[in-house]
Order: C-alpha cells, then sequence, then structure tokens
C-alpha cells in the first residue's frame, strides 16, 4: 500500500508538534518497503505515524492510500504495535489467535497460523503463559506475531526492539525482512538505534522539532551536511 502525507501539521494546545513543509512538505511511503522514522526524543516522530496509522487526526494536511482517503477498509489492513505493547491477560495462544477470531478463521487455518508463529518467534514453550507475565522480550515477540496474524499490508512498530535483549532483537529483524521480502509487507518503524536503521530499513525519515530535515536512502543520509542530522549520527555511531 502506497501511501503518501502532505503537508500534515499537528497542533496541540496552540503549539506545533508537526510541521511538514518546505521540501519535505509531501512524503511518500512506498509500498513494499521498509521505512524508517529517526530523530532526537521529542521531534514528532510517534505523532507522524499515529497520523499516518489513521490512530490521531492531523490539525491539517491529507493523507492517501493508494491515492484513496483513509476508510474501514484500509484502516483494517494495518496494524500497529509499539514498545509497550498491550496485551491481553490471556494465554500467549490465545493473545495471538485473538485477530483471526475476529476475522472468522476457520479453527484448523487459526491453529495452523498461530502454530507457525509460535514457532517463528519461539515462543512455543510458552504459549498457555499468561502474556501478562512475559519478559520484554517474550512480550513483544508475542505482540509482534499478533500483529502478523492476519497478514496486513502495513505494519507499523514504535520502537519494537527497545530494552530488550540481543537474541530477541536479532529474531525481530529477521522476521521482519523476511515478511518484507516473501509477502510485500510494508513497514514503518520508528527506532533510535542507527545501527538498526541500516540493517533493515530501504528508506530514511529524518524528523527534529516537528520538521522533517531528511528523506531518501539510508546510504544518501551519510552525505548529510545538515548540521543536526550530522550531530545525531555522531552521537549514534554504529
Amino acid at each position: 500500500m502506497n501511501i503518501k502525507t502532505s503537508h500534515i501539521v499537528k497542533t496541540y494546545n496552540q503549539k506545533k508538534v508537526l510541521h511538514l513543509d518546505g521540501q519535505y512538505g509531501e512524503l511518500f511511503f512506498e509500498s513494499g518497503q521498509i521505512h524508517g522514522i529517526i530523530g532526537p526524543n521529542g521531534s514528532g516522530k510517534t505523532t507522524l505515524m499515529k497520523i499516518i496509522a489513521g490512530l490521531i487526526a492531523p490539525s491539517s494536511g491529507t493523507i492517501r492510500y493508494n491515492d484513496h482517503p483513509l476508510c474501514q477498509d484500509i484502516f483494517s489492513q494495518m496494524t500497529y504495535s509499539t514498545h509497550t505493547p498491550t496485551l491481553f491477560s490471556r494465554s500467549v495462544y490465545e493473545n495471538i489467535a485473538y485477530p483471526l477470531k475476529i476475522r472468522n478463521y476457520e479453527k484448523d487455518r487459526l491453529n495452523q497460523t498461530v502454530s507457525q508463529l509460535l514457532e517463528e518467534f519461539d515462543i512455543s514453550e510458552i504459549k498457555n503463559q499468561n502474556a501478562r507475565r512475559l519478559s520484554g522480550g517474550e512480550s513483544q515477540k508475542t505482540a509482534l506475531a499478533r500483529a502478523l496474524s492476519f497478514s496486513p499490508q502495513v505494519l507499523f512498530l514504535d520502537e519494537p526492539t527497545a530494552n530488550i535483549d540481543p537474541k530477541s532483537i536479532q529474531l525481530i529483524e529477521t522476521a521482519l525482512k523476511k515478511r518484507n521480502q516473501d509477502q510485500g509487507l510494508t513497514i514503518i518503524i520508528i527506532t533510535h538505534n542507527l545501527s538498526q536503521a541500516f540493517r533493515i530499513c530501504t528508506h530514511l525519515t529524518f524528523l527534529d522539532q516537528g520538521s522533517c530535515l531528511f528523506s531518501d536512502t539510508p546510504e544518501k543520509i551519510m552525505t548529510s551536511t545538515h548540521p543536526t542530522i550530522d550531530e545525531f549520527i555522531s552521537f549514534n555511531r554504529f
């Protein structure tokens, strides 16, 4: 699904927290790519992602999905997961199965899909545990498995690997790249880990103080001469 934003502005308490204009007044998130949104804390990354995902409305500006406005059909093809996932007080298995149940998946298909995800994310051994009692890495893997269960067209991730163990990070990155390559899943991810952005992203958008300073390939950001981008890269060398 191609997503295009045009001159997005978001205002809270009469203060502009996001104002995309000038060279980067229009942003294009191409279908089948992994798009990274990076930048300092408080730069507007989560606000932009929530607007694109249809979770909050912009104060002005437009978002088009395959050249159409947001509707329920488009919204149902997208999914959003954060670094503090909200899991139900049910088993890991039931959490992953939930999106399939509400979409009326036939029982055998549901069980097969969930079993494959449990194996893919290396959480088969904890499938009967209460999802509210998992470690950080286990919670993230469960949340991501749930998000991917119904094969969405667009996956939004807000720092999905923050504060989790290296093995879980590697597994999650591998799963994301595989889904992107095999199924053409469009992924939009916020990360503070610059090395992660270079490992998995095909496109990067850099925000600072609510403005976009860069939107292009990871290779090109390394040649940027903008002082804010230079400083960010210097402090986040990999």
